[in-house]
């Protein structure tokens, strides 16, 4: 079976934005139909923050595959294991957290490549192939060209790291986790600080330089998430269902209050 294509990297490629729709409570796999019907192309599938396992993270992944919005399963920083689980069983892209150095960097893009990119180990049928790939070397050479690998970029430090980082081979897109790099540079929440802005531009600066994707997440502003996005963010994650429902529902009660 030909593999399932990944429409983020290809939008990406494109030279296009994706938005990403995040997910922390809600478990049901018609999750990725909800993002897809409201307009996303990637779900985020939060095990880092979120209470999810690897068998619900995994079930969501599998449910997404035929709806057109692509799987990414963010796992700890130091779980590597789970994110390879999650790829094998239908994730199209992993998310890493808290990546400070291009040392770093290179061991999670080997983690997550098969030789000759890496050292991910080949675990058998994989379910972008529908269970059925083809020989080994061809299956393997077409899962790393549609896999997503992103890191995120949370402190001062990666920051400073970043032109190093976005050199590393095997790594696609620097996503700023803007609520965790405000608290390192002790301004959390400040969003428009100059030292955010500057931090923005220099790994927007580091991605176009060496052919890698900006991304922005933790920013949910209007003005200052416009802002980064046409600085050239273009993987962009929107916010999560948690805040959508409770944006959603607390305006509906706010409107049906007002005559009651």
């Amino acid at each position: 079976m030909p593999i399932i294509q990944n429409p983020t990297l290809a939008r990406l490629r494109a030279g296009k934005s994706a938005l990403g729709f995040g997910a922390s409570v809600l478990r049901t796999v018609a999750t990725p139909a909800y993002a897809a019907a409201a307009g996303y192309d990637w779900l985020f599938i939060d095990m880092e923050h979120g209470a999810f396992s690897v068998h619900e993270a995994t079930q969501m992944c599998l449910a997404a595959l035929g709806t057109g919005v692509t799987p990414l399963v963010r796992v700890c920083a130091d779980a590597l294991d789970e994110g390879t689980r999650a790829l094998d069983n239908g994730a199209q892209g992993v998310v890493i957290p808290h990546v400070d150095t291009a040392e770093q960097a290179a061991r999670i893009a080997r983690a997550f490549r098969y030789p000759p990119q890496g050292a991910r180990s080949w675990g058998g049928g994989i379910a972008q192939f529908g269970y059925l790939p083809p020989p080994a070397a061809q299956a393997q050479a077409e899962v790393n060209a549609e896999t997503l690998v992103v890191v995120m970029i949370e402190t001062a430090t990666a920051v400073a790291n970043a032109d190093a980082i976005a050199a590393v081979d095997g790594i696609d897109v620097l996503f700023i986790g803007t609520s965790d790099l405000t608290a390192d540079m002790g301004i959390a929440g400040q969003f428009g600080h100059e030292k955010v802005q500057a931090a923005y531009a220099a790994v927007i600066a580091a991605c176009r330089k060496h052919g890698k994707i900006a991304g922005l997440g933790g920013v949910y502003d209007d003005v200052w998430a416009e802002h980064y996005i046409r600085q050239g963010c273009k993987f962009v994650l929107a916010g999560n269902d948690q805040g959508f429902l409770l944006q959603a529902a607390t305006a509906r009660a706010k409107f049906l209050n007002g005559f009651m």
